[in-house]
């Protein structure tokens, strides 16, 4: 199964629902900012799996949370992300925009 790196940062309103998503994130990713983790080599079911859990905490009218797909392995200085168009999971047939 191929892998991939993702970054997922989020925004949060209500403190409660943010403690319990960073809890799932600090114990799948790493922590690079405040809001801000690294996913390194996992696969995009393994990553459906983990944005499941998050949604069922997420707020879609309060809450923001953002997926992008590290297109080469590791970040170079030099490049960046495209954070127009971030990587999104619809959730529907595990479907990614």
């Amino acid at each position: 199964m191929k892998k991939y790196n993702f970054i997922i940062s989020y925004d949060i309103a209500c403190n409660k629902r943010l403690q319990k998503i960073a809890k799932i994130l600090e114990k799948e990713a790493l922590r690079v900012q405040y809001s801000i983790f690294l996913l390194k080599d996992i696969s995009k079911d393994e990553l459906a799996l983990l944005l499941e859990r998050l949604l069922k905490i997420y707020n879609e009218n309060e809450d923001d949370i953002r997926v992008y797909k590290i297109k080469n392995y590791g970040l170079h200085l030099g490049s960046a992300l495209n954070l127009q168009e971030p990587f999104i999971y619809t959730g529907e047939n595990n479907e990614y925009l």
